[in-house]
């Protein structure tokens, strides 16, 4: 069993960021195959259509551009683990979806080039306001990795037939940073979440295991986990569908899913 993680998780800059791009030009390449019939389809975001999904897509990278435009906190008082326990601004299903510009592909290219231009333009120590507090922009970019990753998912399940590329890098981040909050949301060490190869964490309190096989233990893949951290799956459904393998009395994480909540 892993000791307890007792200081945060680093995420390597240069690596993120090359994630974040390769992720964004996956969706862009994939954008570019959609019909009109299918930038019509509905989404499982609220009354968003699959063109003003790929909108939002862009806010992803753009909010970068959007929280530079603010002053600097003074401080740090923010900490990535608890990104995913806020919601953002432009992440609330109520929000309402922005104007679909006419060329898409321009759209996401124009996020792109402001996004890459800022992190080459500034330092990583650079603090934004966020939801979660002020976070260095290296930290916030990681947050741009989940989002892609969770959006490419969404676009998927809205159009049938469309497969998107998951960068290797983007989905351990996601991943990582997911189970990193669960860890935060609910601490403690009596259950073992699992979700290979990416991560392992602890967390709910109770007895603590040390050795041999733990009493409590959650199992999903990182996409089936990504879905339930967000919402996007129901515990009750996962656990019927056998997408998620839960035994011992501490293991039922219905109550703590999604994060944001």
């Amino acid at each position: 069993m892993p000791p307890a993680r007792k200081r945060p998780r680093a995420y390597d800059p240069a690596r993120t960021r090359a994630a974040v791009l390769a992720q964004f030009g996956n969706v862009r390449a994939a954008v570019r195959t959609l019909t009109p019939e299918q930038l019509a389809l509905p989404t499982r975001l609220g009354d968003r259509t699959v063109r003003e999904l790929v909108v939002h897509v862009g806010t992803v990278l753009d909010a970068v551009d959007r929280l530079l435009g603010e002053p600097e906190p003074a401080r740090q008082d923010g900490r990535l683990p608890d990104w995913p326990l806020t919601v953002e601004p432009e992440a609330d299903p109520a929000r309402p979806p922005a104007v679909a510009p006419p060329d898409l592909d321009a759209h996401l290219e124009e996020a792109e080039r402001r996004f890459t231009a800022h992190l080459d333009a500034r330092p990583g120590g650079r603090l934004l306001p966020t939801g979660a507090g002020a976070l260095p922009l290296a930290d916030y970019v990681v947050t741009r990795a989940v989002g892609l990753v969770v959006h490419t998912d969404d676009l998927a399940a809205a159009v049938p037939g469309l497969d998107i590329p998951y960068d290797r890098q983007a989905l351990a981040a996601a991943t990582r940073l997911l189970a990193d909050a669960l860890a935060v949301k609910a601490p403690g060490g009596s259950t073992e979440v699992r979700i290979p190869p990416y991560a392992v964490v602890q967390c709910i309190e109770g007895p603590r295991h040390t050795r041999g096989t733990p009493p409590n233990v959650v199992e999903a893949d990182p996409l089936t986990w990504i879905r339930l951290a967000t919402g996007r799956l129901t515990w009750v459904d996962a656990l019927a569908g056998a997408q998620v393998s839960a035994s011992g009395e501490r293991a039922d994480l219905g109550s703590l899913l999604p994060l944001p909540g």
